[in-house]
């Protein structure tokens, strides 16, 4: 079991590779929306994620005789969730063997959730564990790894990051260059940059190989880091801490360590989460750093001083203590654990934390007065792939009668934004592209327009897509996405075939947009902002100022001039009193949400009247 799915494909790969077999046969993997295995598979590699879904049909996990839990340090909340359970598959199953594995992990603490209090040494022999557990070390092949600090602190490490790569470049011996920053707009930046001044290097030295790696890629995208170089090529992989213990990467000897990463914060005073960059912790930057050492000696240039070093926290504070609950409640209580308070969490999580969450699932229909899960929503909210207020949304579809309107948005916002690409110089010619398909309604009806206008003309050809500046994998992927939600929802008797366009009432045109966003509405309710006279967002307690992301339509100042809505009063739907959105991204000096929709105040009420109350 891995944490990340590059490292479940990229493992399962060289496995399969080592076993001389064909990948998908007796070697595996299982990701979200991607399965590669078959009735011959003995080994397979997945996500925390998709165990815990496969918990769901099978609560004791019989398939399996040995689970590994790789990377537990990185204490993910499906992580978290997934060793609780194991837990409590172990009691009933004596004969599953369960091994957590990790490289700087704590191990008498995994060892006393497990063992409780056959922890201790009763027997006098030097035995922690009793008859339940045992740490096993095992010494590692890495080569030694110079760790170099800067004598003064820096405050666009993003700059100095580039800067020191081409040091690197000019300075040092072949080998390629792995660089950590926090998110995709500052690696597509870096990216960016690095292509700007490679032009500037002699004719007859190294060039230089500037490669993407973040979560929001598909696999087949975040392939490219592992082949080879070209000849007369350094590589240079500038990452989110996605490659920070989750995938080896042949041929690097440099690391570039910005000191900074990306994790979720939530609070439950607003309801809302974001991705905050943060200073990382020394287990993280030792990760970083082994980075450099899997092949040959290696440096790693950390971007901060050695005191910013001695100063950080030990380890990472478990994602289970600062993230929105409702889909770990939803899935503990679709797994049969009622009592979720009395769950043996590996660190319980805050008491507001788990307050606030089952307030949002009962908002959402999704358990009943006593806490219970409802059915069938409850227990289909639960089944569904994505996260929670996406699958209330599909759920509600049919009763807004766009079920195959909202497929399609719900496949495309999975993308996490990886719908556009961008030529180097062509940024004017990819707005007035993205432009073609601008909905005034917002986000959610473009990504819409993208896609019905993909599977109707760009499908067939990858030219079209690049001339829309449309990524042609992404579109595929969202096209396979849909195809698997889809069947989510036919198992579950709805009929996805349901579609606005179909209506013949006189009035169906005119609704399209509003029934659409309604059902949006009706699962996003907690996400919603109102525009302020400087064009900025406020959440409704009016506590967070948000800001409408540049690839937003709702961060130009005048809207475009195509509408979904055709017969709509393009005057009237100029200014977006209230929107509903899909994500949080949180940089140095600003909060932007992404994916937006304009909405009506009174539906907030109408749609989450337990959420919402109005003030006399």
């Amino acid at each position: 079991m891995q944490p990340r799915r590059v490292a479940a494909t990229t493992v399962a790969t060289r496995v399969a590779e080592e076993m001389r077999c064909k990948l998908g046969e007796e070697v595996g993997y299982s990701i979200r929306f991607e399965d590669l295995t078959s009735s011959a598979t003995r080994i397979k590699f997945l996500t925390d994620g998709l165990l815990l879904r496969e918990a769901l049909v099978d609560p004791l996990l019989n398939r399996y005789s040995v689970i590994m839990v790789d990377e537990a340090h990185e204490r993910s909340i499906s992580t978290d969730i997934l060793l609780g359970v194991l837990k409590k598959i172990s009691k009933r199953r004596p004969d599953l063997r369960i091994i957590v594995s990790s490289a700087t992990l704590q191990a008498e603490e995994f060892l006393r959730f497990f063992a409780g209090s056959e922890s201790k040494d009763s027997t006098g022999n030097g035995s922690l564990g009793g008859e339940i557990a045992r740490i096993i070390g095992i010494e590692g092949r890495i080569y030694p790894v110079d760790i170099l600090y800067l004598q003064e602190s820096v405050e666009d490490y993003r700059e100095r990051a580039v800067s020191t790569v081409f040091d690197i470049h000019t300075q040092e011996v072949e080998g390629d260059v792995l660089v950590f920053l926090t998110g995709r707009e500052e690696i597509d930046s870096a990216i960016q940059m690095i292509s700007d001044r490679k032009g500037s290097l002699h004719p007859k030295a190294q060039a230089i190989l500037a490669l993407p790696l973040y979560a929001g890629l598909s696999s087949e995208q975040q392939m490219y880091v592992f082949e080879p170089a070209p000849e007369n090529t350094r590589k240079v992989i500038v990452s989110t801490n996605i490659a920070e213990a989750s995938v080896t990467i042949d041929g690097i000897v440099y690391v570039v360590d910005c000191g900074f990463a990306k994790l979720r914060a939530y609070n439950p005073t607003t309801g809302i989460e974001t991705l905050t960059a943060v200073p990382i912790s020394k287990a993280s930057a030792q990760q970083r750093a082994g980075r450099a050492g899997r092949t040959r000696p290696g440096k790693c240039f950390r971007l901060y001083t050695e005191e910013t070093f001695n100063l950080l926290p030990d380890v990472t504070v478990p994602e289970i203590q600062r993230s929105n609950l409702a889909p770990v409640i939803l899935q503990l209580k679709a797994l049969g654990i009622d009592n979720v308070v009395r769950f043996d969490f590996l660190a319980s999580p805050p008491s507001e934390l788990i307050v606030r969450a089952l307030e949002l699932l009962f908002s959402w229909g999704a358990v009943d007065d006593y806490a219970r899960l409802t059915r069938p929503l409850g227990v289909r909210m639960a089944e569904l792939s994505v996260e929670p207020m996406m699958a209330k949304t599909l759920l509600s579809s049919s009763s807004f009668s766009c079920v195959s309107e909202i497929l399609s948005i719900a496949a495309m916002t999975s993308l996490q934004g990886a719908v556009w690409f961008q030529h180097d110089g062509e940024r004017k010619a990819t707005y007035s592209a993205n432009r073609r398909f601008a909905a005034e309604e917002g986000d959610h009806l473009t990504l819409l327009n993208v896609y019905q206008a993909f599977v109707t003309k760009g499908k067939k050809e990858s030219k079209w897509c690049r001339d829309n500046y449309l990524n042609y994998k992404s579109m595929l992927r969202a096209v396979s996405i849909r195809a698997q939600l889809k069947r989510y929802l036919e198992r579950f008797s709805i009929n996805t075939d349901e579609s606005l366009g179909s209506k013949n009432s006189s009035d169906g045109q005119d609704r399209k947009s509003e029934q659409i966003r309604r059902c949006l509405t009706s699962g996003f309710f907690a996400h919603a902002a109102r525009m302020q006279p400087d064009g900025s967002y406020k959440t409704v307690g009016g506590d967070m100022v948000l800001h409408a992301h540049p690839t937003s339509l709702m961060f130009v100042s005048s809207p475009p001039t195509f509408s979904y809505n055709f017969n709509a009063d393009k005057e009237q739907n100029r200014k977006a009193d209230w929107v509903i959105f899909h994500e949080i991204l949180e940089t140095s000096n600003k909060t932007f949400i992404r994916d937006l929709s304009k909405i009506e105040r009174p539906w907030l009420l109408e749609y989450a009247p337990e959420y919402y109350q109005t003030k006399n």
